[in-house]
């Protein structure tokens, strides 16, 4: 039986960046062929926007690059989410901070940042306070498409 790897990415309030980037990775295992392969969510650190779609600026970002997040609504992490996920994908460090009290000190090392995974380090630029959708677009492709490669090499 094939393991699937199970990868929530999580962001302040699960509307602009960690839905990005939920979607551009849901695409680039579609374009490579390994849908049964991944199990890919997000979610927020907070509760500020619960049930909020995905913020307009974002859903058109993508839409211009044939990414639909259509029915996607934003939902707070749980404590259940550590166990459930395998990797937990964080934009900032804030992010990580605010897991703490969910997740504790990430006992089995699951919580990355995304731009870790690409080859300069740091933070996905957060367009809620930029207003750069185009930077966080290419932040959160290159994240994607690094850590897809690092998961798919063997």
């Amino acid at each position: 039986m094939l393991y699937m790897k199970k990868i929530l990415f999580v962001c302040h309030g699960n509307i602009c960046r960690s839905p990005m980037a939920e979607f551009v990775m849901k695409h680039l295992v579609h374009e490579a062929g390994r849908d049964n392969e991944f199990e890919i969510a997000s979610a927020a650190t907070s509760t500020e926007e619960l049930g909020n779609p995905v913020y307009p600026p974002s859903r058109r970002k993508m839409a211009e690059h044939g990414i639909d997040c259509k029915g996607k609504t934003a939902r707070q992490i749980t404590r259940a989410d550590y166990d459930y996920y395998d990797m937990i994908i964080a934009m900032d460090d804030n992010n990580i901070r605010n897991m703490r009290p969910f997740f504790g000190n990430d006992p089995e090392g699951k919580i990355h940042l995304l731009l870790d995974f690409t080859n300069r380090p740091g933070y996905v630029a957060d367009p809620w306070y930029t207003g750069d959708f185009d930077a966080t677009w290419r932040d959160c492709m290159d994240g994607c498409m690094g850590l897809l490669e690092q998961l798919t090499c063997d």
